[in-house]
């Protein structure tokens, strides 16, 4: 692994798909910074301008926007997280739980 992108999310305290997003980063091993919107409006509006969406979480991998959740996952599902992090496959975490439940993302 050569060098590793930056990954922030952006999120708020009470947001289950902030916490699902942020169980499947770690469970890859992947460091990340986390921006909660909820106490800065500034960094709420940082995100929107970045993002153009206005739902929680938002997340970046490098310059890429990855999406919210259900676009991360959708992108592990098809292979495609892993290299976008930096990650071998060798390397990659394969404990993170894929259960149908969390199908949206949820408001801010």
């Amino acid at each position: 692994m050569e060098s590793t992108p930056k990954v922030v999310v952006y999120s708020t305290l009470m947001c289950p798909y902030c916490v699902r997003a942020k169980s499947l980063l770690k469970a890859k091993g992947v460091d990340f910074e986390e921006i909660r919107v909820d106490l800065d409006r500034n960094r709420m509006v940082e995100m929107i301008q970045r993002s153009g969406r206005r739902t929680v979480p938002q997340i970046f991998i490098g310059d890429v926007h990855v999406g919210g959740f259900d676009d991360m996952a959708a992108l592990d599902a098809r292979g495609g997280l892993d290299p976008l992090l930096g990650l071998e496959p060798e390397t990659a975490g394969s404990g993170w739980d894929r259960s149908p439940d969390a199908s949206e993302d949820g408001p801010t």
